[in-house]
């Protein structure tokens, strides 16, 4: 079985994204601070095909990312693929965010998926072949009143997708963005009744993405199928940004 890493993969999109790939086959290692008990419950679960496995790391420290990496390598065998969903998505805005809350979205959310990418690449690049998605947000394009720390470090990684794609693209591995709208997960429970009302409005569809429609754009960008397509941004949000 290929072997995927999936960040955040403890619960809400990640664990959604997670469950998805382990569905189609593949062997999904979970990396999050720790377990949840949806987590426990899916690597639980009796499959045919496909399985979850649950490893802990905190993305914060960068100096454990490489180590983690060449555990895993190691225990498993080469690294297939790598979805960077972790993230945090404090808001506030910016003239009153503490400085330590900047560091943190920015360390978090960009610096810690470039370094990780980094190390699982070098797997990658032995095998010339490998997949890697990055999680961003539709609000890198369009803003957000109160996002504007979190909307920069998701359009860092539509930029570092783009120049990532050019660079390993000739060793067979390929680099794609997803920017989901606004779903319903645990990251959006902070918007108000009025707030999503005016997304539904908005969107061409009148509702919102789910997390199983970001699942399925990842599976297909880890498929054959998407063997041809690179360096892209897809846009998953029910049509709010037409």
């Amino acid at each position: 079985m290929r072997n995927v890493l999936v960040t955040g993969g403890s619960r809400g999109l990640g664990l959604k994204i997670a469950s998805n790939l382990c569905e189609s086959g593949y062997q999904v290692v979970a990396v999050a601070r720790k377990a949840s008990a949806e987590l426990q419950a899916a690597i639980a679960q009796p499959r045919k095909s496909g399985a979850i496995h649950f490893r802990a790391l905190d993305l914060n420290s960068i100096v454990d990312i490489g180590p983690f990496v060449a555990a895993i390598r190691k225990e498993l065998g080469p690294i297939y693929a790598l979805v960077n969903n972790a993230g945090i998505g404090t808001g506030g805005l910016l003239s009153m965010m503490r400085d330590s809350a900047v560091a943190e979205l920015v360390h978090l959310n960009s610096t810690s998926p470039m370094i990780l990418t980094k190390y699982v690449l070098r797997s990658m690049m032995l095998e010339r072949t490998g997949r890697i998605v990055n999680i961003s947000s539709v609000v890198a394009a369009t803003g957000y009143s109160g996002l504007s720390v979190y909307s920069a470090t998701k359009a860092s990684l539509i930029g570092f997708t783009r120049s990532l794609a050019r660079e390993v693209g000739q060793l067979g591995i390929t680099v794609n963005a997803i920017a989901p709208g606004f779903v319903d997960t645990a990251m959006t429970q902070e918007l108000t009744d009025v707030q999503r009302d005016q997304i539904v409005r908005r969107s061409a569809l009148r509702r919102l993405a789910e997390p199983g429609d970001i699942a399925e754009a990842v599976e297909f960008l880890m498929s054959d199928r998407a063997k041809n397509i690179t360096g892209i941004t897809l846009t998953v949000d029910a049509g709010s940004t037409v």
